[in-house]
């Protein structure tokens, strides 16, 4: 599992027009899974990203978590995380899970997230238009897989 977290000021998702989640101060969260991932995965990406300390405290230093600073969630389903790049130009996915098979752990990612902090996400499986105002701007790569190390 991976989820790549960016520190927003603003940012929303819209699918066919309409604004399907929006967020002020937080984190933008792109969620991409492959063949393995397990709740456990997912509870230790969450962990680690309530946790982050990557927002500035009184002091000007990133030291403080969503959490410390009350802010929100926007959730968004990205199976191109798992892009390999090797050969030729155009992109493989066949690391990222099949959409039957992610959904639900991306569901369950959201459910599980809602319970410590708010969550706004996107639509898994549309064409979303993504908008962030990232601060910093500080973007960061959580890894399930890393989590040995």
């Amino acid at each position: 599992m991976r989820v790549l977290v960016q520190r927003s000021l603003a940012s929303s998702v819209t699918v066919e027009g309409t604004c399907i989640g929006a967020i002020n101060k937080g984190i933008v969260a792109l969620i991409g899974f492959t063949e393995g991932d397990t709740i456990e995965d997912i509870e230790y990406c969450i962990h680690k990203l309530i946790n982050l300390r990557i927002f500035e405290d009184k002091n000007g230093v990133m030291n403080e978590s969503i959490l410390d600073q009350k802010g929100s969630v926007l959730s968004i389903s990205q199976f191109t995380l798992y892009a390999s790049t090797e050969k030729g130009n155009r992109p493989s996915y066949s690391r990222a899970l099949p959409a039957s098979d992610a959904e639900p752990l991306y569901e369950l990612w959201n459910q599980k997230l809602s319970q410590y902090i708010q969550v706004e996400k996107g639509q898994f499986g549309a064409d979303m238009k993504v908008t962030i105002t990232n601060h910093g701007p500080v973007t960061i790569l959580i890894e399930s897989r890393k989590k040995h190390d």
